[in-house]
This record gives C-alpha cells, sequence and structure tokens, in this order.
C-alpha cells in the first residue's frame, strides 16, 4: 500500500517520499482515511510507529484548500521537545504547501511567541500552560479552529495538565474535529476522550501498553550503591551508538554525568531545570550523533525522536509499569532493533515484577561479576540464573541492535 493509496494529495505523498517513507505503517494506514473523512478518532500504538505523521498528513491535506494563516489546527502536547519534534514534521510534511505552523511552551520568552500569533498561523502546537497563558492576554483566536490533536494524551495526564487540558476545551468552537493519540489508553485517558471526542472511531495498533517488537529485554542485578560502576563497565565495553538512560530526578541524571565523566565516558544531561536553550542544543547534538549517551528525566525525554538509539538504559527502574513501556519505546524506532537494558537493585524487584506481568514476558537476567547483588532475588518470575553470564553477553546484546 502506497501513501496515495489513502487518499493523500500528491504535495504529501511528495514530502513524504522526499524523507524516504514508502509504505505506510498500520497506524497510519488505519488513521489517515478515517481523518480524512472527518471523523473523530482514538488512536493507539506503540511508541515510534508513526502517530505523529498519522493526524499531521490528513489534517495538512484538509487546511490547504482553506483560509490561508487563521489559526484552524491546535496541537495540545506536553513537553516542549515534543512541541518542537511535532513542529518540525509540520513542516517537513507541509513543505509543498502555502501553510504555517508555529509552536508555543514555557521556558522561553512570551514576546516573540506573541510576535508569530499576531502574524496568523494555520498550525499551533502547544503546551497546555503556555497556551493558557497566551489566552489568558488575548493572543490566541480559536474561533476559526476545526481540529483538535490531543498527542500524547496519557502523558499529559500523568503530568497534571487534566485541569488545563478542560479550561482550553471549553475555550474552542463546538463544531470541530477532535483526534487523540497515545501510547496507552488509560481509563483517565478514556474519561478525557468522552469529554472531547464524538462518536469516535478507534484504531488500536498491537496490544496496549505492549513494547515495540524489537526491543531485546535485559535485566541485570545489582546492589543500589554498584548501580554507577555498573553502568559504565557496560558503557565502556559496548560499540558506538547512541544510548539514552533514565533516572528517576534532575539531581540524579546530574550527579550520574558527572560520575561517567570522571570514568571518561562522554555523557550530557537533560532535565527541566536546564535552560531551554541548553536543551534544545543539546537533544539536537544527541539527534546528530555529536552526543552518545543521554542521560535524561522522563518527563524532558518525550520529545526524543530518534531512529538511531541503540540502547535504553533504566538507571532507575520505573515506579510506574506504564513509563517502562514509555521509556523502551524509544529504540526500536520503525522497525528497527533495540536493548532496553535495566539496572535491578533488591528494593526494585517487586517493580520489575509488575513491569513483566503487564508487559507478559518475564525477562531475560544478567550479573557482571563484581558488581553481584549481595542478596539474591527470590525464587520464582525473577528466579535466579543458575550461572550468570559474563559482562560480555551485555555488551554483546547491545552491539546487536542495529539500524
Amino acid at each position: 500500500m502506497s501513501f496515495a493509496s489513502l487518499g493523500l494529495a500528491k504535495e504529501l505523498t511528495r514530502a513524504v517520499a522526499d524523507e524516504g517513507y514508502e509504505h505506510p505503517t498500520p497506524i497510519q494506514r488505519e488513521a489517515i482515511p478515517l481523518v480524512l473523512a472527518g471523523r473523530d478518532l482514538i488512536g493507539s500504538a506503540q511508541t515510534g510507529t508513526g502517530k505523529t505523521a498519522a493526524f499531521l498528513l490528513p489534517i495538512l491535506q484538509r487546511l490547504a484548500g482553506g483560509q490561508s494563516h487563521a489559526l484552524r489546527a491546535l496541537i495540545l502536547v506536553p513537553t516542549r521537545e515534543l512541541a518542537e519534534q511535532v513542529l518540525q514534521s509540520a513542516r517537513t510534511y507541509g513543505r509543498h504547501l502555502s501553510l504555517t505552523a508555529a509552536a508555543i511552551y514555557g521556558g522561553v520568552g512570551m514576546e516573540p511567541q506573541t510576535r508569530g500569533l499576531a502574524r496568523g498561523i494555520d498550525v499551533l502546537v502547544a503546551t497546555p500552560g503556555r497556551l493558557l497563558d497566551h489566552m489568558g492576554r488575548g493572543h490566541v483566536d480559536f474561533s476559526h479552529i476545526e481540529v483538535l490533536v490531543l498527542d500524547e494524551a496519557d502523558r499529559m495526564l500523568d503530568m497534571g495538565f487534566a485541569p488545563d487540558v478542560r479550561r482550553i476545551l471549553d475555550a474552542l468552537p463546538e463544531e470541530r474535529q477532535t483526534l487523540l493519540f497515545s501510547a496507552t489508553i488509560s481509563a483517565d485517558v478514556d474519561r478525557l476522550a468522552q469529554r472531547a471526542l464524538q462518536g469516535h472511531a478507534s484504531v488500536e495498533i498491537g496490544r496496549r501498553a505492549a513494547p515495540a517488537d524489537g526491543v531485546e529485554h535485559v535485566l541485570v542485578a545489582v546492589d543500589k550503591l554498584q548501580k554507577r560502576g555498573a553502568l559504565a563497565r557496560i558503557l565502556q565495553a559496548k560499540p558506538a551508538g547512541q544510548t539514552l538512560v533514565f533516572t528517576r530526578t534532575k539531581y540524579g541524571a546530574d550527579k550520574l554525568v558527572t560520575f561517567l565523566r570522571r570514568e571518561g565516558i562522554a555523557a550530557q544531561a537533560i532535565h527541566g531545570d536546564k535552560a531551554q536553550s541548553t536543551r534544545q542544543r543539546t537533544l539536537d547534538a544527541f539527534r546528530n550523533g555529536a552526543v552518545d549517551i543521554l542521560v535524561a528525566t522522563e518527563i524532558a525525554a518525550r520529545g526524543i525522536d530518534v531512529d538511531g538509539i541503540r540502547m535504553v538504559v533504566n538507571y532507575d527502574v520505573p515506579t510506574d509499569p506504564e513509563l517502562y513501556v514509555h521509556r523502551v519505546g524509544r529504540t526500536a524506532r520503525a522497525g528497527q532493533r533495540g536493548v532496553g537494558l535495566t539496572l535491578m537493585s533488591p528494593d526494585e524487584w517487586l517493580l520489575v515484577a509488575d513491569i513483566e506481568k503487564l508487559v507478559g514476558q518475564v525477562f531475560p537476567r544478567e550479573v557482571i561479576p563484581g558488581f553481584e547483588p549481595a542478596t539474591r532475588p527470590p525464587e520464582g518470575r525473577l528466579a535466579a540464573v543458575e550461572q550468570p553470564k559474563p559482562a560480555r553477553s551485555v555488551r554483546m546484546r547491545a552491539g546487536r541492535a542495529r539500524r
């Protein structure tokens, strides 16, 4: 199946071809015709399967034939990194159309955004908080809105944006098309959909809360105080390639980067306490390969869309099992292979068991000689292997992941 067979205009299929995409992904095949038909839609698919193009392409086609430079499409996203990512995609896919797009988010000055809104735009990508700031100052005209997209809806709700989203919904025209896209569909997301959508269609690709098929899951059992050393051992041994490391806190990210640099490992951190300009430079460097190892907090990593990530490391096991799915979804994107490696200390065994239950898999476990945990895991789902494999087995797994 081609993109043209979905009913997309030649300007859009040309832009898609410019990016080297020949065939639509499953979520794109199912969602694009429904969006083109004007249906409200809930779209759910594994991370990295092309959800952004699934809503952007039909939206751009809808807007191409109408009034220019009046705000007609609003895309709400949870983070500024994701806002920049969606904006770049809108400009990429719309390069052969006379449409304009802009993004507004916190952490930067209001004035440049205000000037952009005053000039007139067709597509606005926004984080809820900053959009409300502009709404309160009368900078935004919603009277021409035709399409609303709630992107990464599960993350927006997890981050506490539900009241902001409700205020924005109340300010929008009732006659509109609404699209909700999310990696997972929780009860909270269902409630949001009932409020925002009318007579919607649903597209669900794959099992809910399932990582991409190309992810190789590895657990490394290690004592908590030895995690830094174990991670350094793994990173020093692995072949060249990009690695994303998740920590639970901003302080933990900075502290880990300082340790890795002392060990001769070039790493950068990205989190909410860093200036937006610094975050963007770091993210750009990671995206273009100038930085191979990026240590990030959960929220800061939401906009990272890099096809070449070979390994995701859970330095801290996520307390919410669904966060594991989001994290490891940064690798094995678009049909590629990747490794999801989790450093598991004894106090995190039950968290890992919850993840295995949600995902429906028992993950293989490793230990690294010299970094074995003092306490053996309980028997059962997390039973210890009889003959622990050496560190080389972990390194080889990282090496097999390829673009």
